[in-house]
């Protein structure tokens, strides 16, 4: 589930209001471990364009 994820987020990052929903939708069908690991492989290939949308959907996971 994980890679399908990434997937889908590479084939919407050219939208930031369906990055976001995609993302909010991908947090809530993962593990924990694999949020972990999502949440690491958004920063490195999307904080540039998204990390704010990245933050603000890991932040609320988190709590």
């Amino acid at each position: 589930m994980l890679e399908y994820s990434k997937t889908v987020l590479q084939k919407v990052s050219f939208n930031g209001d369906l990055f976001k929903k995609e993302l909010k939708k991908a947090v809530r069908f993962l593990k924990r471990e694999e949020i972990i690991m999502l949440q690491i492989w958004c920063l490195v290939s999307y904080n540039d364009k998204y990390g704010d949308i990245i933050r603000e959907v890991f932040r609320n996971i988190t709590r």
